[in-house]
């Protein structure tokens, strides 16, 4: 009887970064700070809260905080559809937090050696983008995860 083995041509400096939209967008995270990805439920908003932070969901019976991206990224509004989803991020120590995206694309493999700085203008730790990713014709911004909540938030 023959057997047949799969192999996965992974090198050690590719990583798996999930893929979406925020508006025309497009930007990645690191698999291993996703801890699911969830349709859009009700958020209930928190008063005086800062302009990104949409309010707080209950998952599972959990509480979460919800950011948008969408307005952390790019100051727009929010216009949710049926592809709008919520990436619940582990932020380490059982901490969980959610961002709102317009639409998960994919599961990428992307080798380290082909994510650049994201421009000689950016002071390091300023930025919330940590590198970009060139896929074909688009360019593909990957998120530092940390940043996206350490920074102060307007």
């Amino acid at each position: 009887m023959n057997e047949l083995a799969v192999y996965e041509n992974k090198t050690a400096e590719e990583k798996r970064y999930i893929v979406f939209n925020v508006g025309k967008e497009i930007y990645g995270i690191d698999v291993t700070c996703v801890n699911t990805i969830i349709q859009m439920p009700i958020i209930t908003r928190v008063p005086s809260a800062p302009n990104c932070f949409s309010g707080i969901i209950n998952l599972r019976g959990e509480i979460i905080s919800v950011m948008s991206l969408n307005k952390r990224l790019n100051s727009n509004m929010d216009t949710f559809t049926k592809d709008t989803r919520v990436i619940i991020l582990d932020l380490g120590n059982g901490s969980l937090m959610g961002v709102i995206v317009d639409g998960v694309r994919e599961v990428m493999i992307i080798d380290e050696t082909d994510i650049e700085d994201p421009s000689p203008f950016l002071k390091e730790g300023e930025s919330l983008v940590r590198g970009v990713a060139k896929k074909g014709d688009e360019l593909i911004s990957i998120l530092e995860v940390t940043a996206l909540i350490k920074r102060e938030i307007a």
